[in-house]
């Protein structure tokens, strides 16, 4: 079973490249965050039309959150939005079941600028995304945590190519890292750094100063797993050749293998 986290950054800007990632991988499911599209507005039939059934939670202009499955089921939904705070408007969780796996597909605030309500904003949820995970680590079950976390967890070059560049970056502060390892710290893994312990893994290249070209990239996007789903790990990695296409997202998909 091949998860796949993938920040599309605007679904119907890039349906091209998203149709062309299902045809040529075949991913058997798909977290999709950043949609930038209203519920309505989600192209259902494209996605019916690649193969796949989805659940979404979307949203006019920003955020907006999907996970795809291949075949003919949908995902069984178990949640929109996370608990602890009823007025929250972003769409940011989804949770889902497919074939006996629980998977939420994140999009984590990106708290910029640090010192303004949106940073206390990315850390309170961040506390209510740590509370959730812990219960659902008590129901047992293989559970894979796969989004943009827009947290940079060590630092260079392992996870980010200049600590210098990102110093003053909501994604690389203290209090985000801390907050990403007191989840990780409940008893999840780390799928990327399970299999790929040391050196540079990126995730993420900014369409500005040539960063692409240069390999000034780094790591936001993470799928934790479960005690129950890390048995089953197989492989994880990055399929980076994705970025590099044209009219690509600025993310590239992240995956994990999952044995049966």
């Amino acid at each position: 079973m091949k998860i796949v986290s993938y920040n599309v950054n605007g679904i119907r800007a890039r349906a091209d490249r998203l149709a062309e990632y299902l045809a040529e991988q075949q991913p058997d499911i798909v977290c999709l965050q950043e949609l930038k599209c209203a519920d309505e507005a989600f192209p259902a039939a494209d996605i019916e039309a690649a193969g796949y059934r989805a659940v979404w939670h979307g949203q006019k202009g920003f955020n907006g959150v999907a996970i795809l499955s291949r075949g003919d089921t949908a995902p069984t939904l178990r949640r929109m939005g996370l608990p602890g705070d009823p007025d929250d408007s972003h769409s940011r969780y989804i949770e889902a079941e497919v074939d006996g796996t629980i998977v939420a597909s994140i999009y984590l605030p990106n708290g910029n600028p640090v010192g303004t309500e949106k940073f206390a904003y990315k850390l309170a949820w961040f506390e209510r995304l740590r509370l959730h995970a812990a219960d659902l680590l008590r129901e047992e079950r293989a559970v894979v945590l796969a989004g943009d976390w827009n947290v940079i967890p060590t630092p260079e070059p392992d996870d980010v190519f200049s600590a210098r560049a990102m110093a003053k970056d909501a994604l690389m502060q203290p209090e985000s890292r801390e907050a990403f390892r007191r989840i990780l710290h409940q008893g999840w893994t780390d799928a990327i750094r399970a299999r790929h312990p040391d050196g540079p893994v990126y995730t993420f290249w900014d369409y500005t100063a040539g960063c692409w070209q240069r390999d000034a990239g780094f790591r936001i996007d993470h799928l934790l797993l479960s005690p129950i789903a890390a048995d089953r790990l197989a492989d994880a990695g990055v399929d980076k050749d994705y970025r590099g296409r044209e009219k690509a997202s600025d993310h590239a998909p992240t995956w994990v293998r999952l044995e049966a």
